[in-house]
């Protein structure tokens, strides 16, 4: 095998590989020899088929497989004897003109990663902002708890029902005086104000009493999820059963033990314990960027353009994706066109990012064990159906680049605790508030360009898991988004060879549901958010979460 390098410029590396035909052929033999004993053909005994009619028989479907094997041996020693560190799936394309029974030629392009210099870890400082869980905010998340956990008590008959009452009714929902499917409910509790049904749907039972029957007009929205109602006009006959009012939730033993919990010095102490834990997980946030920014602050190498490229696509995909939730999707879309610079060189942030922390992860045996990766093999794979789940792990075992995706956010974290360890670390004792605002404090993140940061909403508090809630698919902040990133370097050590034709499994689609399992019509869709935010999806290739993810 030949190989003579063509283009040798910054990060960018491009050959001219040449695979003997000689050495393909041996292959085919090989191949021949190793299928001839379990051909069968008619006037041949098992086992005795000619070589030549095996050929025959066969021949294009071995030379393709004695090809494709030669090339990918030829990827492995191109890689190997001029060390290279690909930073994205090399471009392998076989010259033109290319017959059986010739040599192979083979033209490969491909970006390295760049020669990194791991810094000092010597002098790095940190401030640990802490903040103690006060009484005040213990008993603001008790309130909050209570509010949660309204109380509805029967009005008198002549009660007409107003915002905040809660009315329990029957309806059934009509296009054109035909009933559809999903829009028929029977003691159905609708607090009114609380937004949760289509618009209009709620004024119209303001002034119900209990036993009147109405029928009501609504329209729904232009973005309902059932094509079959989006922008359609209905009507709903509605028969109203009771109309009931607010009572007072007192927060005492008799509350807690609603909750399944013994007393209220037992609620006290859970929701302090999530305090404690939100808080801590903030103070890790604020640590982790100012980590970053001394890190990006003293980087300044090259990295290359195709990582940079797959990592902002991800970043605009997921922008796009916002804007078209919004109300006018068309000034959203312009909004964000005219930021687009910015979002780049956020991505070129995060991928130098990715780039130190595998090699300071590197210089330092910081690794991901293998029963971690265990781990989060059997996370990702409760996302597939479970007859797909077995694929899934052999397609993360046989394709290292996978594997490399799906280990990264652990292997980061890793290295970002393993620095938060080496660093002089000065704790600081401040406000909830205070500690939100050095979050959410604007950083120089690009070199130049200020990145907005959407603003970290409080939690608000968690219900105790004494009585086990249906389970509801957590709902990300505002403009918030998961930043998972891939170990550049485990990527630059997987085969180099063309994407196999392997797929991960498709995954499971969720089906949202009433608790009785009818879907329920006049149920509102979500508000979309405004994607306020300079952040960045999941998913990329080989880059660091940035600071304001956390």
């Amino acid at each position: 095998m030949q190989i003579e390098e063509t283009t040798n410029e910054g990060l960018k590396r491009a050959y001219t590989v040449t695979i003997p035909a000689k050495d393909i052929s041996q292959k085919i033999e090989g191949e021949v020899k190793r299928i001839a004993p379990q051909i069968r053909m008619p006037g041949f005994r098992p086992g005795k088929v000619p070589a030549n009619l095996v050929k025959k028989m066969h021949g294009p479907a071995l030379h393709q497989e004695a090809l494709n094997t030669s090339i990918r041996e030829a990827m492995d020693k191109l890689v190997n004897e001029k060390e290279l560190r690909p930073a994205m799936q090399p471009d392998v394309s076989l010259g033109e003109g290319y017959e059986e029974g010739k040599d192979a030629e083979l033209n490969v392009s491909l970006e390295v990663l760049p020669k990194i210099d791991a810094p000092s870890l010597d002098g790095l400082k940190l401030d640990k902002l802490v903040v103690l869980v006060t009484d005040e905010q213990l008993d603001e998340s008790l309130e909050k708890l209570a509010g949660q956990q309204k109380r509805f008590e029967d009005a008198a008959k002549t009660h007409k029902a107003k915002e905040g009452d809660q009315v329990v009714c029957d309806f059934v929902g009509k296009l054109d005086g035909e009933e559809f499917e999903g829009g028929k409910a029977e003691d159905q509790a609708i607090e009114i104000g609380a937004g949760r049904l289509i618009p209009g749907f709620e004024d119209q039972l303001v002034g119900a009493k209990a036993g009147e029957e109405r029928t009501i007009t609504v329209t729904f929205p232009e973005d309902y999820p059932a094509e079959n109602l989006k922008g359609k006009e209905a009507t709903f006959d509605i028969k109203i059963h009771a109309v009931k009012v607010p009572g007072e939730q007192k927060i005492d033993d008799e509350f807690a033990k609603q909750l399944g919990l013994d007393d209220l010095d037992k609620l006290k102490e859970i929701l302090r314990g999530q305090l404690e834990q939100e808080t801590q997980g903030l103070t890790r946030t604020q640590m982790k960027r100012a980590l970053l920014d001394q890190l990006a602050a003293g980087a300044d190498f090259e990295v290359p353009p195709s990582m940079v490229d797959a990592e902002f696509e991800q970043i605009w995909a997921q922008l796009q994706q916002e804007a078209a939730r919004e109300e006018d999707p068309e000034a959203a879309l312009k909004e964000i066109e005219a930021e687009k610079d910015d979002y780049r060189n956020i991505a070129v942030r995060r991928v130098r990012l990715g780039l130190l922390l595998s090699e300071i992860g590197q210089q330092n045996g910081v690794e991901v064990t293998q029963q971690e990766m265990q781990q989060l093999m059997m996370q990702a794979a409760q996302q597939y159906r479970p007859e797909d789940r077995e694929r899934f792990f052999e397609y993360v075992q046989n394709e290292p680049m996978a594997a490399a995706q799906l280990r990264a956010p652990l292997y980061e974290d890793k290295v970002v605790d393993f620095l938060i360890e080496k660093a002089e670390v000065t704790e600081r004792e401040v406000t909830r508030d205070e500690l939100q605002e050095a979050i959410e404090a604007d950083t120089d993140e690009t070199g130049g360009a200020k990145a907005k940061k959407a603003p970290a909403r409080k939690a608000p508090a968690k219900k105790p898991a004494a009585k086990k809630p249906a389970a509801k698919a957590k709902t990300p902040a505002k403009g918030e988004v998961a930043d998972e990133a891939k170990d550049a370097d485990a990527e630059a050590k997987a085969p180099a060879k063309k994407a196999a034709t392997r797929k991960a499994p498709a995954r499971k689609t969720a089906t949202a549901k009433s608790e009785d399992g009818e879907a329920k019509a006049p149920a509102k869709k979500p508000a979309a958010k405004k994607p306020a935010a300079k952040k960045a999806p999941a998913k990329k290739a080989a880059t660091a979460a940035d600071a304001d993810e956390g």
